[in-house]
């Protein structure tokens, strides 16, 4: 490439191969920010170009927990844990790890067993949500709470709830699971005081019971 000197004297040029490639690098990485951002930008529910933007403050939500609806007002970045803990008084469900990994927090979306720590609480609205609160009949626990007393299976507590939730889960689908079925089932349960064989031998019995 031909160099020139400019007028003071010093050695100029004209676009470097360098020069080009560092300016044609720093064009494209412009391009794919702004359509990135054009990508997460709300569209305009004026032009029928998607749904309403919801938040950031509270909106309205009707949360039916064990069978009965609970007219809510809360921001749509609340979980489902939070929201039924702190509004609704239903400190059964225990947050733990707070990041989906101990499943201390599991409950049941339409019968299916979920980390209510990572569902956002509108995610969940118009669905069937049951908590470890919901498993008993009155003053009939759920034969695997009752089994879970029985067999000393609660330890300090806070996995408790999740295990239940989870072993109750595999019942309802399997009532003649094996060891092994059980040991699946709570594989996302985390009990740090490791009372896992009391887990599994209360899960058994209670199908046992269930299958009397």
């Amino acid at each position: 490439m031909t160099r020139t000197k400019s007028e003071d004297g010093s050695r100029g040029s004209g676009l470097s191969r360098r020069g080009f490639l560092f300016g044609t690098a720093v064009a494209l990485e412009g391009a794919a920010a702004t359509a990135a951002l054009e990508a997460c930008r709300p569209a305009d529910s004026a032009t029928g170009g998607g749904g309403p933007v919801l938040g950031p403050g509270a909106v309205p939500v009707t949360l039916r927990v064990n069978g009965k609806d609970h007219p809510l007002q809360v921001e749509p970045r609340r979980t489902l844990a939070d929201v039924l803990r702190t509004e609704l008084g239903m400190t059964g469900t225990k947050v733990v790890c707070d990041r989906g990994s101990c499943s201390a927090c599991t409950v049941f979306l339409d019968g299916t067993p979920v980390v209510s720590c990572l569902t956002f609480v509108l995610d969940a609205a118009g669905r069937e949500i049951t908590t470890i609160e919901g498993l008993a009949h009155g003053d009939q626990l759920h034969p695997v709470q009752a089994a879970f007393i029985e067999h000393d299976a609660t330890q300090c507590g806070f996995c408790t709830p999740g295990m239940v939730m989870s072993c109750a889960a595999l019942l309802a689908r399997n009532p003649s699971p094996t060891l092994d079925d059980v040991r699946t089932a709570v594989s996302g349960n985390l009990c740090r005081c490791g009372t896992y064989p009391k887990v599994f031998a209360a899960t058994l019995a209670a199908a046992g019971k269930r299958g009397a």
